[in-house]
């Protein structure tokens, strides 16, 4: 059996339970090869999470006798999505700039999240917060990972790989063309990352909306070295609150 998962509470997407992408980065760490997470219940914070084996090499994952996540095996790395041109760094910037959230952040759902919450401490959290690209049909913010996020080898974690695609892919698929009603919240998430997303070194984080059904999104993501190598990809599940 592998050791407990715990989110610390800096790790919060909703104010009460973890940031989805990094629970799931957490989750996919225990699956052997490339994983597909699917959250069932939002990810507690400051809690022991059991980890029991699933099937071939998947895991599942437990709060006391609820199930709160499973990691299954995917067969291939490749994802299965159109990946679109890359956005540089400034371009990014730019985009970012325009997002309505950053203008009118009382209207963030989750105004406290890790990853792209617009009240976070200037230097707390990831700051992703995407906005469009001017004609590009996708979403994009600029990432500087912070060298506590890194790990010996001077890339961020994987976990934060995943929470980074998380809400770009998630609030980028909004901006494609808002939706009312309730919040979406993620569901299920996959990512490939193909080589290091470098602390220090600015990246380019796209998102997208790849589809749309009922309170159903799918969402795809990608990080972008400022040379315009694909680093990371992920695709998405998000699911609108009832």
């Amino acid at each position: 059996m592998s050791d407990p998962i715990r989110i610390d509470r800096r790790f919060c997407g909703p104010p009460d339970s973890g940031n989805g992408g990094y629970a799931c980065g957490l989750v996919a760490a225990r699956v052997d090869g490339p994983a597909e997470v699917t959250l069932r219940l939002p990810p507690p914070l400051e809690t022991s999470l059991r980890v029991a084996p699933g099937d071939d090499g998947g895991v599942r994952v437990f709060d006391d006798d609820q199930l709160v996540a499973e990691g299954v095996r995917r067969r291939d790395e490749d994802l299965g999505i159109d990946v679109p041109e890359p956005v540089s760094v400034a371009d990014a910037e730019r985009a970012a700039a325009t997002s309505q959230l950053h203008e009118h952040p009382e209207e963030h759902p989750f105004p406290t999240c890790f990853v792209c919450g617009p009240q976070r401490a200037p230097d707390d959290g990831l700051h992703i917060l995407v906005g469009p690209v001017a004609g590009g049909g996708v979403a994009a913010d600029t990432w500087t990972p912070a060298t506590d996020l890194a790990g010996v080898d001077g890339a961020a974690r994987p976990e934060f790989v995943w929470a980074a695609l998380d809400c770009s892919g998630g609030v980028g698929s909004w901006l494609a063309d808002p939706i009312g009603g309730n919040p979406f919240v993620l569901g299920r998430m996959a990512v490939t990352i193909d080589g290091p997303v470098r602390a220090d070194a600015p990246h380019a984080v796209v998102g997208w909306r790849a589809a749309h059904e009922g309170r159903k999104i799918t969402a795809g993501s990608a990080i972008f070295t400022g040379d315009g190598g694909l680093v990371a990809t992920g695709l998405a599940t998000w699911i609108q609150l009832a």
